[in-house]
């Protein structure tokens, strides 16, 4: 039978990393964390619709992939990232990792940010 998930709205964000290394801890165990200021608007979106994340390191020009949210972030944080300010885990399914430039995205606008290319 088919999830009742299917019939949500779908939302997407973009989630910037500061290193390769929490893309790679992501990909690996199919964990996310983020900062605390995040968390309210993630945990909100999740609950009203099916929530697609976008992953770009910082100053690499490039997006890492994509995964859908597979949790409500949680209380529990993860060692793997040490004390950088991360709030509470929370799962993602990865569905694509793949660098991809910028450029190829430059058609994509965002109205809820002035209409700037998606990057």
């Amino acid at each position: 039978s088919p999830s009742p998930r299917q019939y949500f709205p779908v939302r997407y964000f973009i989630m910037k990393s500061s290193n390769f290394q929490n893309i790679d801890i992501s990909q690996q165990k199919g964990i996310w964390s983020t900062t605390p200021s995040n968390e309210r608007k993630l945990n909100g979106a999740f609950w009203e619709s099916v929530v697609y994340l976008i992953f770009s390191v910082q100053g690499s020009g490039h997006f890492q992939g994509f995964a859908r949210m597979g949790s409500a972030i949680g209380c529990e944080k993860s060692q793997d990232w040490g004390s950088a300010g991360f709030g509470g885990v929370f799962k993602v399914e990865w569905i694509r990792k793949e660098s991809i430039p910028f450029q190829f995205a430059h058609h994509l606008l965002n109205p809820w940010n002035d209409n700037k290319k998606v990057q």
